[in-house]
């Protein structure tokens, strides 16, 4: 008798076993134990085994025992789809939605939690460019200018013609040319200006200009004018860069002309009638002019001189600010500030 009452007892937790097992089997896969739902890149529901890494004990997936589930209608893309002139997508809209089509699912990643469970995020991307996102600074685009550059003179040929009124030209409001003007303008410059104190260019940062009534002036072409004499000698090796040129608001604002010399002191360019771009007061700036000038110093340039224009002085620059439009005058003194445009 107590053999007979020890199998029947070793049975009872046998068919419990057995019992156990069809229940199990007979539940939908998404509903057992140990397994792992996720969504493709298609949208379908995909469902892995979770079993123990015998390395570390940690879950981990099967990947073998990947089965597919129904696919997700909200995420599926119609491939009966047929593009009209209707329908057909507007490329630069494409573009500016990742190149996600309607319909489409987003495109995603998947990463590993801090229980070891693998999951799925999606993402939209972002096309916006490093400018727009602030990541680069956008591309320099110089000043509009006047500019008059050293050249061959034209020669005269031919005597003129017999009872020519040497005033025609100005009469009838027709300019010098470029080297006309510039050789007129070098003739009342700049020699003179050797003796004078200078300021060195320095690199790698922005430095100030202070242009007051105790500056040297001289009599340009132009009008008489306050200047300041720049040294281009510490950049001589740059081919070429792109100048940042600052003049401050204070009672007023200096238009700034640029004259740049070789080394003998001879006008080689004449930059005039920039247009500069306004920016405003802030609460740790002063409002001031901006202009983009290029230098050439492979060019032969090794002076600079600043300096402004008896036409500008009795102008005035007319801005708009946060109480409307604002007339600011023409001054002969002024703060400036330089610097070197680096590229990346």
């Amino acid at each position: 008798m107590r053999s007979a009452v020890v199998k029947k007892a070793g049975l009872a937790p046998f068919i419990g076993i057995l019992l156990s097992g069809c229940q199990l089997g007979g539940a939908p896969v998404a509903e057992q134990d140990g397994y792992f739902t996720w969504v493709d890149e298609m949208g379908r529901v995909q469902y892995s085994r979770i079993v123990k890494d015998p390395d570390t004990g940690a879950d981990a997936i099967d990947e073998s025992t990947t089965a597919h589930g129904t696919e997700s209608s909200s995420q599926s893309l119609d491939e009966e789809t047929e593009y009209t002139l209707e329908n057909y997508p507007d490329g630069n809209q494409l573009e500016r939605d990742g190149y996600i089509r309607p319909g489409e699912p987003l495109p995603y990643f998947t990463w590993r939690d801090a229980e070891g469970n693998i999951r799925v995020s999606y993402f939209r991307p972002d096309t916006r460019t490093d400018i727009e996102r602030g990541k680069a600074a956008p591309p320099v685009e110089l000043s509009p200018s006047s500019i008059y550059q050293a050249g061959a003179l034209a020669t005269v040929s031919e005597a003129p013609v017999e009872g020519a009124d040497p005033e025609a030209f100005a009469i009838l409001g027709i300019a010098d040319s470029e080297e006309d003007y510039l050789a007129r303008f070098a003739e009342s410059c700049c020699v003179e200006l050797k003796s004078q104190e200078f300021s060195e260019w320095q690199q790698g940062r922005e430095f100030g200009v202070d242009i007051t009534d105790e500056s040297p002036a001289h009599p340009f072409l132009s009008g008489r004018s306050p200047y300041h004499l720049i040294a281009l000698s510490s950049v001589f090796s740059v081919p070429d860069f792109i100048m940042r040129l600052r003049s401050y608001e204070s009672d007023g604002v200096f238009v700034p002309s640029l004259l740049f010399l070789d080394r003998d002191f001879r006008p080689l360019r004449l930059v005039t009638d920039i247009v500069s771009a306004y920016t405003p007061e802030s609460w740790s700036r002063r409002g001031f002019l901006e202009a983009w000038i290029p230098v050439f110093p492979g060019e032969g340039e090794r002076w600079m001189v600043i300096f402004t224009r008896k036409q500008d002085l009795d102008g005035q620059t007319v801005v708009e600010d946060r109480r409307g439009p604002r007339a600011i005058p023409h001054v002969g003194e002024g703060e400036l500030g330089l610097m070197m445009v680096e590229e990346d």
